[in-house]
């Protein structure tokens, strides 16, 4: 007889051998899901400990999987021999130097995590105090003339502000007083810190109008096309969703359909299309109704004290109803355009503004899983992007100057760096005149929205 004590078997499926790889990946995910919809009771709780607690524990995850990407990263570099690595340059090698000396390693643990021989390391501390430019080991390069210092500003620029690209660059530092062209600002962003002083600059202008390009905006076929001629003239609207943990991907139903919160937001965004402002915004835990988005565009009206005389969006069931045409047409006198299913640029102005949220906003930190502080992140970028990013579109103004007819910051005095350089001789676009006297020293000062660092505000003045 069988044994009362003996526990049930449960028999295995066939050649369930063969899938356990897969299996782990789903158990991952799956377990990634669980922790995320339980962080986010803890997130939104009321008690400040319990949210701190959550955020805590959030952060220590961040933290064991960057340390996970690192591993496997030198787990690829140290498949090559010693020899055959990439060489560091001169400076890093300086501040290979100056992190051993923070942690206190000796030659063999700082070799160990930075995949160098110790007598590599040796080698470096034995020669640290030779001079010249094919010095092994190098510091950066000090700021005292004019090309130093022009280079200076735009490599510390952009170490300040990874996310900037040459062109934004260009633009942020003409808003400041320095009118440097794209070009320009790509080379010197090329050069080895210690670049040769009797290598020439050419600045190369760039192609910028004071007034902008106002861009045909996209409407209904049958309807004819619809062009931006002032201000509050056409509005466009879309939705969009942003994970909370920087992706949607899950193995099984229905995680995979579980496009909601905690686990992403529905975002709504309004934008003018001649000053290209962002009008508003609202942030939704699940996929709206057209009633919803109705309440969203009359809170959006009635703060700007305006209502548009077109409004473009796309066919989602939210826009292409009954209701939202009669709530347009009737009720708000505003004739709606919809763009064209599957046609590319049908609504880009506003697709372009979502793509910029998400590149310099949300992948640039940890999406909050309580409602408000994820709110007041896009409410702090909304008011950046308005008052202090400067848009091609534009000629390098911002949505605010366009929209209050403000004066733009490029079309100020600037300031010449160059001491020889002719008053009267022309600078890369737009022109202005020279503040001051030329060859006058300037320094970068870099604050940011709120402590964001993914929110820079450059300032340029005058060296003391």
């Amino acid at each position: 007889m069988p044994s009362k004590n003996k526990q049930p078997e449960i028999p295995l499926p066939k050649s369930w051998g063969t899938h356990v790889k897969s299996a782990i990946l789903h158990v991952i995910a799956l377990g990634q899901y669980a922790l995320t919809y339980s962080r986010s009771w803890a997130a939104d709780s009321s008690n400040q400990r319990v949210r701190l607690k959550a955020e805590c524990d959030r952060l220590e995850q961040e933290v064991a999987l960057r340390g996970e990407e690192i591993r496997i990263k030198d787990v690829r570099m140290a498949q090559i021999g010693p020899q055959r690595r990439p060489h560091y340059p001169a400076t890093e090698r300086m501040a290979i130097l100056e992190l051993r000396a923070t942690r206190g390693w000796s030659l063999e643990q700082a070799a160990k995590v930075l995949l160098v021989t110790a007598d590599t390391i040796s080698s470096w501390v034995r020669r640290i105090d030779e001079a010249g430019s094919e010095a092994l080991v190098q510091t950066c390069q000090p700021v005292n003339k004019f090309p130093d210092c022009v280079r200076y500003l735009v490599q510390r620029l952009k170490t300040l502000c990874p996310s900037l690209g040459k062109q934004k660059i260009a633009q942020v530092l003409c808003r400041a007083g320095l009118h440097l062209g794209t070009t320009t600002v790509g080379r010197i962003l090329k050069e080895d810190p210690h670049p040769n002083p009797a290598e020439k600059q050419a600045a190369s202008p760039q192609v910028a109008e004071e007034v902008p390009q106002v861009e045909k905006a996209p409407a209904e076929a049958a309807q004819g096309v619809v062009t931006a001629k002032r201000i509050h003239h056409v509005w466009h609207v879309d939705l969009t969703l942003v994970p909370t943990q920087l992706g949607f991907w899950a193995p099984w139903l229905p995680f995979s359909l579980a496009l909601c919160w905690p686990f992403a937001y529905w975002v709504a965004v309004v934008i003018d299309h001649f000053s290209r402002r962002a009008m508003g915004f609202a942030v939704f835990k699940k996929e709206p109704h057209s009633q919803h988005v109705r309440t969203f565009l009359g809170r959006v009206m009635h703060q700007a004290q305006a209502k548009p005389k077109y409004l473009i969006c796309d066919q989602g069931k939210q826009f292409w109803c009954e209701g939202f045409k009669d709530w347009c047409r009737h009720r708000k006198g505003i004739r709606p355009r919809f763009g064209a299913v599957g046609q590319h640029g049908s609504i880009a102005v506003v697709e372009r503004f979502i793509q910029t949220v998400k590149v310099e906003c949300t992948r640039r930190l940890l999406v909050s899983l309580r409602v408000k502080t994820f709110r007041q992140e896009l409410s702090w970028f909304t008011v950046w992007y308005n008052q202090h990013r400067p848009h091609s579109t534009l000629g390098g103004r911002t949505p605010d100057e366009v929209y209050f007819r403000q004066r733009p910051a490029n079309r100020s005095p600037r300031f010449e760096p160059r001491a020889l350089w002719p008053r009267p001789a022309p600078c890369a676009l737009p022109q202005v005149l020279v503040k001051g006297q030329p060859g006058v020293r300037i320094e970068l000062e870099v604050s940011y929205q709120h402590s964001r660092k993914h929110l820079p505000i450059a300032v340029i003045r005058r060296a003391a």
